[in-house]
């Protein structure tokens, strides 16, 4: 009897532990966000309603970590930024600290360690890279800010047009045309 109630308890284990990232603003508004869980919160209207309260209950607390509505959040907050980083409840917190641990100090490398909204809004496609090098569909891929940030650092204006590959070339013509349909 014993034995039956110890295996029920055990969770499977599983290379999806991560449910959600995102970066919020000191307001609580989403600046960038990813969730790879689409049981969990799988609306853009959720999702917000579940980002502002998790703002809410994390901006003035002066805690790394939290459990809101069946998740294990880890949390940091700079200057006027918020990370955090979501798992399933029963996920062991240090490996989700080790994933929100990535996500800042690759931020903090690619920004200059000038980690604050103005300069993340104006390296915006470089912390997206991030998110994705770090995390994929749930799965950590790496949890060392060097790697990550050398794998997502975009270097196409430092090289001679004749000496860049053809992906590079791509991607460059691609952020200019961005940037002039924002204008």
């Amino acid at each position: 009897m014993v034995h039956t109630t110890m295996k029920t308890s055990l969770f499977e284990p599983t290379l999806y532990i991560v449910k959600g990232m995102c970066i919020l603003d000191n307001d609580g508004n989403r600046i960038l966000a990813k969730y790879y869980d689409k049981d969990i919160l799988p609306t853009t209207k959720e999702q917000k309603a579940f980002e502002k309260n998790l703002f809410n209950k994390t901006h003035r607390a002066n805690a790394e970590i939290i459990m809101l509505e069946g998740l294990t959040c880890v949390y940091k907050s700079n200057v006027d930024l918020f990370f955090y980083v979501m798992g399933s409840s029963h996920e062991n917190e240090l490996i989700l600290q080790s994933v929100l641990n990535a996500l800042y100090e690759s931020v903090s490398i690619l920004l200059r360690r000038n980690v604050e909204k103005r300069v993340l809004m104006d390296n915006l496609d470089a912390v997206m890279l991030a998110f994705d090098e770090i995390c994929d569909g749930g799965v950590i891929l790496d949890s060392d800010p060097t790697s990550i940030v050398g794998r997502t650092a975009l270097r196409t204006e430092d090289v001679p047009l004749g000496e860049q590959t053809v992906a590079q070339v791509l991607q460059s013509a691609k952020e200019q045309l961005k940037w002039s349909l924002l204008k």
